[in-house]
């Protein structure tokens, strides 16, 4: 099936109420799209960060009439609020997959290979986590997931308890089972990731040394691990860091990524009553931070 998209720019004020006009239209769907490369990293929770300058964009059925749509927003907005108006007609596709024409196999520390279904790589001496993440986040490519998956393939996990705290696609927890963690315990507040880290694990024959869960149905009671890794975003790493660290055993190693390098005195802040901090590492934008637990 095909679909018209219509897509138009406009401002931070005025964009809710042209999605809101467009959805009134008849629109399957509509999103938000950076309209001037304006950066916006850690919205709150809850929060629909939009840009200054916003691309509103609307999918309608083929039986919609892209001239009469832009007629009828004309005239209920001002015309000077609607620029640069765009339509274009979008073939259907398996959306959630059509991203890993860019996804190829990735090696890290020497140790780990990191393949969509179908590349896999094997070589001595490595290990070779095959990867579809599904519509959750966490693939290797983006540099804080990078960061974690270095740090682990360069450190002795073997028989060792993994936390993975948010985790996304589960490449963490899966990797650290794959270089020699004896359990992982997966947590994702969203139930795509721990639909996307069982299917993993059950294709890279781990599930049964996985356990995932929604964070407020995990017992931090009874959990203690040798590792936790927390890939986030620096203002929750901040807000749960007594809950996030409580995790460590005494002498257990804490890997924090999803920073921002002018977040980095902040996050070490939060945790500085709980950890011995090594240096911290940075790829492009991002800082990995990791410690000993005191």
């Amino acid at each position: 099936m095909a679909w018209h998209q219509i897509s138009v720019i406009t401002s931070e004020q005025i964009a809710p109420s042209v999605a809101d006009f467009f959805s009134d239209l008849g629109a399957v769907s509509v999103t938000y799209m950076d309209a001037e490369d304006e950066p916006v990293y850690e919205p709150a929770i809850g929060e629909t960060k939009i840009w200054t300058q916003t691309r509103v964009i609307a999918l309608y059925e083929l039986d919609a009439d892209p001239a009469k749509i832009r007629s009828r927003s004309l005239k209920h907005f001002q015309q000077n609020c609607l620029k640069h108006w765009e339509f274009e007609i979008i073939e259907d596709q398996a959306w959630e997959r059509a991203w890993m024409a860019h996804y190829h196999p990735m090696k890290f520390s020497g140790k780990l290979w990191v393949c969509p279904t179908g590349q896999e790589q094997r070589e001595d001496n490595t290990v070779c986590l095959i990867l579809d993440p599904g519509l959750a986040f966490g693939t290797g490519t983006h540099p804080t997931t990078a960061l974690c998956l270095e740090w682990l393939a360069s450190h002795n996990l073997q028989g060792k308890t993994v936390i993975d705290y948010g985790c996304g696609s589960g490449i963490l927890a899966i990797a650290a089972l794959l270089l020699g963690a004896k359990q992982a315990y997966a947590i994702d507040i969203d139930p795509q990731a721990i639909t996307a880290t069982e299917n993993n694990a059950q294709k890279n024959n781990v599930k049964d040394k996985i356990i995932c869960s929604l964070p407020d149905r995990f017992n931090t009671e009874n959990v203690k691990a040798d590792v936790v890794l927390a890939n986030i975003l620096a203002k929750p790493l901040i807000e749960m860091a007594g809950q996030i660290a409580g995790l460590l055993v005494s002498g257990g190693q804490l890997v924090l990524s999803g920073i921002l390098a002018e977040q980095t005195d902040s996050v070490m802040g939060a945790y500085r009553s709980y950890l011995s901090f090594n240096k911290p590492e940075q790829k492009e934008d991002w800082v990995r931070l990791s410690g000993i637990h005191c």
